[in-house]
């Protein structure tokens, strides 16, 4: 089983440089963090008292490693998750945040075990991750990797700006859909056609 360290460093590498595209709205962002989160954290990466994105494009892949294990897996307790979602969801969290968590809530609901869609996990949610995991362990986490592909063509349908992140310029599967289905089984990725026939209504 990889360390959380080990995936952090995969993040990083999914992640990949510096981008400042305008229909991210996550704004500029190095390693995968952005100039918000390092305002948020007080970090001068660079050294010249202010924190911008001069920070951003200074910032290291260790340094972003670290962030990430401490501000997206740590603090929001994702290591008490099952083992089988936590990798997933930690890539997930990295990418939209709360609403990883809640994607996973929502999920396990469905599956019976209830918890809140508050984004914020806590015993409850604990609990019922738990509890859907003992009762589907070959399936719980192709299931939330499932959910989270669903979860980025929806954001694409609501959001044309943001298609160029679900559908490449080819047509083929754009880096989000790609980075979910590298914690789905191969049997449960979508064909090209399958993918082409959900996004056909985008023109």
């Amino acid at each position: 089983m990889k360390t959380v360290e080990q995936i952090a460093a995969e993040i990083v590498a999914r992640e990949g440089g510096f981008v400042n595209d305008p229909d991210d709205p996550g704004g500029a962002t190095k390693h995968g963090v952005t100039l918000a989160t390092l305002r948020r954290l007080g970090l001068d990466t660079n050294g010249d008292g202010r924190t911008d994105l001069a920070d951003v494009k200074a910032l290291r892949a260790d340094e972003a490693a670290r962030i990430f294990v401490e501000e997206y897996f740590r603090r929001p307790r994702l290591g008490e998750l099952p083992r089988s979602i936590q990798a997933s969801v930690f890539d997930m969290y990295v990418n939209a945040g709360g609403n990883a968590v809640k994607i996973l809530q929502r999920l396990v609901t469905r599956m019976g075990f209830a918890a809140d869609d508050d984004g914020v996990i806590g015993p409850v949610t604990i609990l019922a991750t738990r509890s859907a995991d003992a009762a589907a362990p070959s399936h719980f986490a192709d299931a939330y990797g499932i959910a989270r592909r669903n979860y980025y063509y929806a954001l694409a349908d609501a959001r044309p700006a943001s298609r160029k992140f679900a559908r490449s310029n080819s047509g083929g599967k754009g880096g989000w859909i790609t980075r979910a289905e590298e914690f789905i089984s191969a049997k449960y990725h979508l064909t090209l056609s399958e993918h082409r026939a959900r996004v056909s209504a985008w023109g």
